[in-house]
């Protein structure tokens, strides 16, 4: 989910401006007709910034389709940071600069939002991220502006030491990517497989770029785990199962929630990844759920909306279409106004099409526990576990 691979550059434009149907707002019965600007920082480079690219431009024009902000539409306003703390923080900076833009949604890149935090709060511009590091919201005193959607690596590791210990395994190892949110994944799993009284045989890092891990996983199957558990981004998350099989591993093999990419998984790593278990939100078996709520049918039409779209589905995207509907939200009752906007995200609750969301001023990453569940790879696809 979070190792990057150069796209053609006519994909994500530096500056893109997404326009649509006419929208509304409930500010507007005073006649106001101004767009509400939207500034996406996020990575051409990025696979994962790619789908939240179009995931943005979809829900953008939605929105805009439905009519909910009136005389009003919604205007998506891109910026390459080219996964650069540094470009990343020039970017956010000018979006706060410009007085049309109500609002800014951040990328995977965890440094990113982390290293221009303090500007986002001293500039107070709303700022919805989709990092996944927890140092993203906390400390909230210091995070007053910033909201993320996406997996907590508290609820992906307890989900993740909860099935073990269902299965009564006894050993795990584990691989993590040497990055702001593997590290913080690595601290929070081994304190639940310790509490959980499971051995830890290994913890090895490896490199978030790295496209040859097979002397790392072996180094951590030699010893004979009975799981292997990858926090990693999807490429690297699949080598791992590749290079395990590789390595005549017959353990059990997980992936944490950063393992999300597309519906199917690659032909070449079908068997690899055959029957490995990873928790994440149920979008990506959709075709698994059953819509006996109006929020599990709007996903499941979300879903279409988007393969018929793009003609394939990626995890990640309804977090972005999230982050979209929670500003629109937000601009419905209050208008382009940054200061109420950031108010009304603060205590904002909805089913989102990721899951139950909940924000309050004490948490400001808002994805529940609850919109966690174990998928398990079967046929190079994502099905439900249970």
């Amino acid at each position: 989910m979070r190792l990057p691979r150069r796209l053609t550059a006519s994909v994500i434009a530096a500056t893109l401006i997404v326009t649509a149907l006419t929208g509304c707002d409930s500010d507007t019965e005073s006649g106001d007709t101004t767009d509400i600007v939207i500034g996406a920082d996020l990575a051409s480079g990025s696979t994962v910034d790619f789908a939240y690219t179009r995931a943005l431009q979809l829900k953008v024009e939605q929105v805009n389709a439905s009519g909910v902000l009136g005389e009003r539409r919604l205007v998506l306003r891109i910026q390459d940071n080219r996964s650069d703390p540094t470009a990343s923080l020039r970017n956010i900076s000018t979006f706060a600069k410009d007085p049309t833009i109500a609002a800014v949604i951040t990328g995977s890149c965890d440094a990113c939002v982390v290293g221009a935090a303090k500007t986002i709060n001293d500039q107070k511009i709303p700022t919805i991220a989709l990092a996944a590091a927890d140092e993203v919201t906390t400390p909230v005193a210091s995070r007053r502006y910033v909201f993320k959607l996406g997996p907590n690596s508290t609820d992906s590791s307890a989900a993740l030491v909860a099935e073990l210990v269902r299965k009564q395994t006894k050993s795990a190892a584990l691989l993590y990517s040497d990055d702001l949110y593997g590290r913080g994944g690595k601290t929070k799993m081994t304190a639940e497989l310790k509490k959980a009284g499971i051995n830890v045989t290994a913890a090895l890092p490896v490199k978030p770029t790295a496209t040859d891990i097979t002397q790392t996983v072996g180094t951590l199957t030699d010893a004979e785990p009975q799981a292997l558990v990858v926090w990693a981004g999807s490429d690297q998350a699949t080598l791992a199962a590749t290079s395990a099989k590789a390595a005549a591993y017959t353990g059990d093999v997980y992936f944490d929630a950063a393992a999300a990419g597309d519906l199917f998984l690659p032909q070449a790593a079908k068997d690899a990844t055959d029957k490995t278990t990873m928790v994440f939100t149920q979008i990506l078996a959709i075709d698994d759920v059953i819509a006996t709520t109006p929020a599990k049918a709007t996903r499941k039409q979300w879903f279409r909306d988007y393969t018929s779209r793009y003609g394939t589905y990626s995890g990640v995207a309804s977090f972005a279409a999230d982050a979209v509907d929670l500003i629109a939200d937000a601009v419905a009752k209050v208008g382009g106004d940054r200061q109420r906007i950031r108010d009304v995200l603060e205590t904002s609750q909805t089913d989102g099409l990721s899951g139950p969301i909940r924000l309050t001023p004490d948490n400001h990453s808002g994805l529940m526990p609850q919109a966690l569940t174990l998928l398990v790879a079967r046929s190079g696809r994502w099905r439900l576990l249970s």
